[in-house]
């Protein structure tokens, strides 16, 4: 029973008068601020913060952008991030989203740069760029809040750079295996970096590990499915699949246990099954309805086998824990 429906019950059953049951309320703990309340929200507010910074700043320069020269904006840009860099060092409670604003605003000086020179490089090349140089940032500050965005920066490299190496196209042919087999490699890379087995040294958290692991699994499910409709099946399919195995045998484990992600990977898993499955049948034009029922059972039975399994992995692992 709900511990506040509780105290209203004793309430009524002793005959307490409404000064003695507030007093029974306070010492229940029920005007008392949540926990989880006290640890999150200056987190977020500290977040929310760095981003209105951030956007009022990116508006002041938008609005000055006419008046500045060339040297003008780059030192502003620069000096910028360097104020914000030693901010950071200087004020422990503020560091995470002083570190956010400079680390975004790295990202607009290499646009700026981009844009000013024109040198022609690809666009995975500045998102490299930026990631290679917030790394340090990130490794510094330890915390999520950081560790995110630079976990998206480098997501959002590694697409450029597979589109850029398959004709600047975002085509799936048997011939580009080689180009997604990097660059998936290099998606669970990332993952391993942002792992429980190096947490003690990055200090990542839970969050920038789940933003991997749901854009990989976007990632290879979109690229392995896609594979299947070529009049042979692309060597992305099984790929995919092999990839989002090993992934999920190693999530299955205790250390690297995360249920978000582990449900992420088994819905792609499922996901490539139950279409490897409408291609086998449909492509013999038999029965379609007898196809579509049997597709139907195949996803059920898989859905509710992917959801005992991560609960029972989950309840174990619990269990351990306590």
């Amino acid at each position: 029973m709900d511990l506040r429906a509780r105290i209203f019950e004793l309430t009524a059953l002793h005959g307490l008068s409404a000064t003695q049951a507030l007093r029974l309320h306070r010492l229940a703990g029920l005007f008392d601020e949540p926990a989880p309340l006290q640890r999150w929200l200056p987190r977020i507010i500290a977040a929310l913060a760095a981003a209105l910074g951030g956007l009022g700043l990116v508006m002041w320069v938008a609005a000055n952008w006419a008046g500045l020269g060339r040297f003008e904006r780059f030192a502003l840009l620069q000096g910028l991030i360097l104020l914000l860099c030693v901010g950071a060092a200087l004020r422990p409670a503020a560091r995470a989203p002083l570190a956010l604003l400079a680390f975004v605003t790295t990202g607009a000086l290499f646009a700026f740069f981009g844009q000013t020179y024109q040198t022609g490089a690809d666009a995975w090349q500045l998102f490299a760029l930026w990631a290679v140089l917030g790394l340090p940032l990130a490794v510094a500050v330890r915390s999520d809040l950081l560790w995110a965005p630079w976990a998206l920066v480098v997501l959002t490299g590694i697409s450029l750079w597979t589109q850029t190496h398959t004709g600047r196209s975002w085509r799936v042919q048997p011939g580009d295996l080689g180009v997604h087999l990097l660059g998936f490699g290099a998606m669970l890379a990332l993952g391993a970096w942002l792992g429980p087995p190096l947490r003690r040294f990055t200090g990542a958290g839970l969050w920038s590990l789940r933003l991997v692991a749901l854009f990989a699994v976007i990632a290879l499910s979109l690229s392995a499915g896609v594979g299947l409709f070529h009049e042979r099946i692309a060597p992305q399919y099984g790929l995919g699949l092999l990839i989002l195995g090993l992934a999920a045998g190693l999530l299955a484990t205790r250390r690297g246990f995360d249920v978000f992600a582990l449900s992420a990977v088994a819905l792609g898993l499922n996901a490539l099954l139950v279409l490897g499955l409408a291609r086998l049948l449909f492509s013999d034009r038999g029965d379609q309805a007898g196809s579509f029922l049997l597709v139907a059972l195949l996803a059920s039975g898989l859905l509710a086998a992917s959801v005992s399994a991560i609960l029972r992995l989950s309840r174990h692992y619990s269990g351990e824990s306590a």
